[in-house]
């Protein structure tokens, strides 16, 4: 007899798991999403995180010490994501996808797009126009950053994902070179009158990210000539 499928076939059925895990501590979340990837397998079903974290810098595996300007006693964790320097604190809306790329039928770069794309659909929700770009992942209003991204790959699996600034001290972010980029400016949502709440911004998060992963793989199936 056929094993049964870990999941329906329909694309619509595929549903991460979200997990809300309030204001968690950096190391413990990201030995967390080591472990979930690491013991995972073909069955395990993917899980969106949504949490925030105490003030933390966490600089990319590739990071420049360089773009570290002055820690002013703020801990930085020196990680296995892509990327360079960013800053993590309350009021910024964190969102770790651990996802199973081949599920998805998506390679990273489509990833990262999809990611960003979620951003700037929930910012226009919210009447602020917002954009990506190509030399420099991320949303972006204007010339100011509003959410980083950045991701692991293992065994084709994903882990880390993107924070989003929503109502947070934004300070620390003068102490550091963005994303590796000297002067550039961050932003966040309350700068333009938007005060959803954040629990509220986390589930159309959430559902944006998870809502785009469907139709990309819904239309991956169609081109195929598959369901």
């Amino acid at each position: 007899m056929e094993a049964a499928a870990p999941y329906p076939a329909s694309p619509l059925a595929l549903s991460p798991t979200l997990k809300f895990l309030g204001l968690a501590e950096y190391q413990p979340t990201w030995d967390a999403m080591k472990e979930f990837t690491a013991q995972r397998n073909a069955a395990t079903r993917d899980e969106i995180w949504l949490l925030q974290h105490p003030p933390t810098y966490t600089q990319g595996q590739a990071g420049k010490p360089e773009h570290l300007i002055d820690a002013h006693g703020i801990p930085v964790v020196k990680i296995d994501r892509g990327g360079q320097i960013t800053y993590h604190a309350p009021g910024q809306v964190v969102a770790y996808l651990l996802l199973d790329l081949r599920r998805w039928k998506i390679n990273v770069r489509e990833l990262v797009r999809l990611m960003e794309q979620a951003v700037i659909d929930l910012l226009a929700e919210q009447g602020v126009v917002a954009k990506g770009r190509e030399d420099a992942p991320g949303v972006y209003v204007g010339d100011a950053k509003i959410a980083a991204l950045g991701l692991k790959i293992r065994n084709g699996c994903c882990y880390h994902g993107l924070s989003l600034n929503a109502d947070m001290d934004m300070t620390p972010f003068s102490y550091i070179n963005p994303c590796g980029y000297q002067g550039l400016r961050v932003t966040q949502m309350k700068d333009f009158g938007v005060t959803t709440p954040l629990a509220e911004t986390e589930h159309r998060l959430a559902q944006r990210i998870i809502s785009l992963l469907q139709l990309h793989l819904m239309q991956r199936r169609y081109l195929s000539g598959t369901t």
